[in-house]
This record gives structure tokens, C-alpha cells and sequence, in this order.
């Protein structure tokens, strides 16, 4: 997944057209078009209504990507138990999460337009959310990888945890719970480190 060279000139133009914001009700049309694109070849999409309503479950852990005056990325992501995921079944996300608990912020999807991607946008979001992670106090972010993207997560310092993500899940073949550690600016990654676990409690496209 290694990104072509660029100069410094374009990279300087780019993050200038570059803006993270909270999500509007404006942005539904756009936002809804982005998941349909990249979900609905896997058969993953949720559709707005669902997006909506995670989206309400956690605003301040859900934002946009503008680029100039476009849309062209979001992120979805809730405070979940560790080890637990949402159901793609449900749209009443909000009666089962707690946004002001701090512990675990699950990413619950990460989208970039097609044309867009590999341009190192994905990682200008995973910074917005790692920051927003270390705010509220999380100790991980977690992620349920989809479509064959273990790859691309493990090499952003997830880890997976076999077998909490059942067949049937309605995730997809192949799908695996991820997550990796929320850490302070400049502290090095242990590699291979295991979460904290607590008692017996237990979609992602760049």
C-alpha cells in the first residue's frame, strides 16, 4: 500500500484544500453516495438511514473530509464495548453505546472516494481520530476489517483478535475484529501488544 512519492509543493497545496469538520445534515447526500460506492459491490451497505443514525449515536467522534468544496471522505466512529461490535442489522445504535464513556472508540467506518484514494487522506483521518480518541481518554480504537483490508490495518499498527467475529456476523467472508493502542504523540508502538482486558464482556475503506 505504498503511496507514490510527492513533492513537498504538492503535499503543501493538498493539506491546504485539505478540512476536517463535524457532519451537517447537508452532508447526508454526499455521505450516503460515498458508503454506497464503497460498500455496495461487497454487499455492505447500510444505507443512510443506519449512517444517520450512528452518526447521532456519537457526534463528536463522527466527522467529514472536505477537499476544496467537495466531500470526499468520513468517518463514523463510536464508543462499543472492547470486543463487541455494532450490527449492521441495526439503526438504533444510540440505546446501545455511551458516548461519554471512555475505554474503546470503535471505527466504525472510514470512507474516501474511489479517485482519491492512496493519496494519504486515509491517514489524515485516522490522525483526526486518534487525537479525538486521546481527548476523551480511550485506551484503543477498534475496527471490524472488511472486502480483504487486514492488510491495510495491520500496517497502521492494528492487531487482530481471531474468532470474535463469527460467521454470519453479516460482515462479509473474511471479516476480522482489529484494534491497536491509543497512545500519547512520540511514544513508540510495542509490537504485538495485546489489550487490556477487562471482565468477560466482551467497515472500513480508505
Amino acid at each position: 500500500m505504498a503511496e507514490p512519492v510527492r513533492s513537498t509543493a504538492e503535499r503543501a497545496r493538498r493539506d491546504a484544500n485539505v478540512r476536517i469538520r463535524p457532519i451537517v445534515e447537508g452532508d447526508w447526500d454526499a455521505l450516503a453516495e460515498l458508503e454506497r460506492d464503497a460498500y455496495g459491490s461487497i454487499g455492505l451497505s447500510e444505507g443512510r438511514a443506519a449512517l444517520q443514525a450512528r452518526a447521532n449515536a456519537s457526534p463528536a467522534t463522527c466527522f467529514t473530509l472536505d477537499l476544496g468544496l467537495r466531500t470526499v471522505g468520513y468517518v463514523l466512529a463510536l464508543p462499543y464495548p472492547a470486543f463487541r461490535y455494532p450490527g449492521l442489522e441495526r439503526t438504533d445504535e444510540a440505546s446501545h453505546t455511551v458516548p461519554s464513556a471512555a475505554g474503546n472508540l470503535h471505527l466504525h467506518d472510514i470512507v474516501v472516494a474511489g479517485p482519491l484514494r492512496r493519496r494519504g487522506l486515509a491517514q489524515h483521518l485516522l490522525r483526526h481520530l486518534g487525537r479525538i480518541a486521546r481527548a476523551r481518554g480511550d485506551e484503543r480504537i477498534s475496527l471490524v476489517s472488511v472486502g480483504g483490508s487486514e492488510g491495510f490495518w495491520s500496517a497502521r499498527g492494528f492487531v487482530p483478535h481471531p474468532h470474535v467475529v463469527p460467521a454470519g456476523s453479516g460482515y462479509g467472508l473474511g471479516a476480522v475484529y482489529m484494534s491497536k493502542p491509543v497512545r500519547a504523540p512520540g511514544t513508540p508502538s510495542a509490537p504485538g501488544s495485546a489489550p487490556r482486558r477487562g471482565p468477560a464482556m466482551h467497515h472500513e475503506v480508505s
